[in-house]
Formats: C-alpha cells, structure tokens, sequence
C-alpha cells in the first residue's frame, strides 16, 4: 500500500457503506454525511456490510486514491458498528490492512525524563 504522510489524520467510518460506491460516490458520502473534507488530506476508511472489504480514500495533493482490499479467508477487524467516526494511529491502519487485531496496536508515548532539582 502507498502509506499516509507522516502525522495524517486517519478516519474510520464505523457504519457500513454501499460498497457499490467509487472515489466520487464515498467523497460526497465524505462531505454530506460524516461532516469530513476528503479532499483535506485525511485518510478514510469504510467498511462495507460484508466484514471482509475494506475501502481506503485519499488525497494526494494531484488526485483521489482509492484503494479497496477483500481478504479471502478471513474478515478485517472492525469497530462496534455506531453513527460517526473514530480516529487510528498509522500503525493501527497498517495492522487493519493486513487483516490483523488493530484494537492491540498501542502508540507508544516518549516522556521526557524530569531532574529532581
């Protein structure tokens, strides 16, 4: 897969879609339905009813990219199905892409050390 730009946002519809849908039909679902620009950068991700399609959205500053992937012996793991978006982490979306437990996939966070002073 061509990977997102460091620090991109990424969008995951949690409600199936009509998988029937292109790049122009999921924008404008984009826009009118989920209130995201999806010509802004931000990477979207749908699900359609069937639990082993994924279809992926993107602006490249030239053009809409779209890429659609169907596991065949296994289905991708997705999100409580509810109204609304929720937010993953690029190495969230590597893991949803190969079919893997996205859900385990943690960022970890650097701290900075304090001085006892």
């Amino acid at each position: 897969m061509i990977a997102p730009p460091p620090g991109v946002r990424i969008l995951i519809a949690t409600r199936p879609v009509d998988f029937r849908k292109g790049a122009d039909g999921l924008a404008a679902l984009a826009m009118e339905t989920l209130g995201q620009n999806p010509f802004s950068g931000t990477v979207l991700v749908f699900r359609g009813k069937r639990a082993d399609r994924i279809k992926i959205l993107m602006w490249d500053g030239t053009g809409l990219i779209l890429f659609w992937k169907r596991l065949e012996k296994s289905v991708f793991k997705w999100p409580k199905i509810s109204d609304g978006m929720m937010r993953l982490s690029p190495a969230q979306l590597s893991a949803l892409i190969e079919g893997l437990d996205w859900s385990r996939v943690h960022t970890v966070r650097v701290t900075t050390p304090q001085i006892a002073g």
